[in-house]
C-alpha cells in the first residue's frame, strides 16, 4: 500500500464514526474545522494489523479556531456538538485552538505557545507521523510531515514539540496496542 492523502481518507472513512462525524460537523459552521489525531492514523494501523477500523480509538478530536477565546464561547460549541452527536456513543473532544495556551500550563504543567490557526495545534503533536488532520469542509488532508511514517509505522519525535519524556510515553502507548510500530529514539534522529 502507498499511503496517499486519498487512501488515508478512504481508510479513515471505513470507520463509520469518522464518516458520520465528518458528515455532520460542517453544520456547526466552525472556522478551520478539522477532524484530527488517532481516529485518522489509527485506522491505517488497524488496516495493517487486520483489526476493525475503530479499534483502539479512545476519542475523536475536532479542532477549530475562533478568535473569541472565552470559555463560554467554546462551551457553547461543545454543547452544540453534544446535541448534534447525541445519538452516537462516542467521546468527541472539541477544542478551540485559539485558547489552548490559556489553560494548558495549568493542566499539564508546561507553557504552551499561542496558536494562530487550527493547523498550528496539529503541528504540536508529540509524534511527527501523527500530525494529521482532515478539513471537514473541503476534505483536504493536512499532514506537515507527510504520510510515510504513518504508513511505515515509524514513531519519531516531532521537532516542533521536542519533549522526549512525553514522546516516549505516547510512543510506548501506541506500541503496546500495535506492537509492530517502531519507536525511533529522539537521540537517533
Amino acid at each position: 500500500m502507498t499511503l496517499t492523502t486519498q487512501t488515508l481518507i478512504d481508510i479513515a472513512m471505513t470507520n463509520p464514526a469518522n464518516a458520520e462525524i465528518a458528515r455532520r460537523l460542517p453544520s456547526l459552521g466552525l472556522n478551520q474545522c478539522l477532524l484530527t489525531a488517532g481516529c485518522l492514523f489509527q485506522a491505517v494501523w488497524n488496516l495493517q494489523s487486520d483489526l476493525p477500523p475503530a479499534w483502539g480509538v479512545k476519542d475523536y478530536d475536532v479542532f477549530y479556531f475562533d478568535e473569541d477565546v472565552s470559555w463560554e464561547a467554546e462551551n457553547e460549541v461543545i454543547q452544540s456538538a453534544q446535541r448534534l452527536f447525541h445519538d452516537l456513543d462516542l467521546n468527541i473532544e472539541i477544542k478551540n485552538q485559539a485558547r489552548v495556551h490559556l489553560w494548558y500550563a495549568q493542566r499539564f504543567g508546561k507553557s504552551y505557545p499561542q496558536l494562530h490557526s487550527a493547523k498550528d495545534g496539529v503541528d504540536r503533536y508529540l509524534i511527527a507521523g501523527t500530525c494529521i488532520a482532515m478539513d471537514v469542509a473541503t476534505g483536504e488532508v493536512y499532514a506537515p510531515y507527510g504520510l510515510a511514517d504513518t504508513e511505515q509505522g515509524l514513531l519519531r519525535i516531532n521537532p516542533v514539540n521536542y519533549q522526549p519524556d512525553l514522546f516516549a510515553q505516547k510512543a510506548r502507548s501506541y506500541q503496546a496496542r500495535w506492537p509492530w510500530l517502531t519507536i525511533l529514539e529522539p537521540d537517533a534522529i
